[in-house]
């Protein structure tokens, strides 16, 4: 696990990303906002200290584009496929990204 902390937050996101392609309760959804913003920076953090940073400006854009603090107001068409490449991104990060051997 010390080669891979951020491997539980990538997989919750993408869990709750996916959980999103089903109808819920608005809370469900600001929820997944704070879940998916916090997991991003976080992975984000993390890939920063591992110098790999096409990971990091991939995972900003996420962070930024689920904060809550200021959310992006799009129609639910809409946040579908872009719920379903985040997941995607997550557990892509999830297998790729690991802590340098020495590190």
């Amino acid at each position: 696990m010390k080669r891979r902390p951020h491997l539980a937050p990538c997989v919750i996101a993408a869990g709750f990303l996916l959980g999103a392609l089903v109808r819920w309760p608005y809370g469900y959804y600001v929820l997944l906002r704070w879940v998916t913003c916090a997991s991003a920076v976080f992975v984000c953090y993390t890939a920063y200290g591992w110098e790999r940073m096409a990971w990091v400006w991939v995972l900003a854009f996420v962070a930024v584009l689920f904060n809550p603090l200021v959310p992006v107001h799009l129609s639910r068409p809409i946040w579908q496929p872009i719920d379903t490449l985040a997941a995607v991104l997550f557990i892509a990060a999830a297998a790729t990204l690991a802590a340098p051997r020495g590190k």
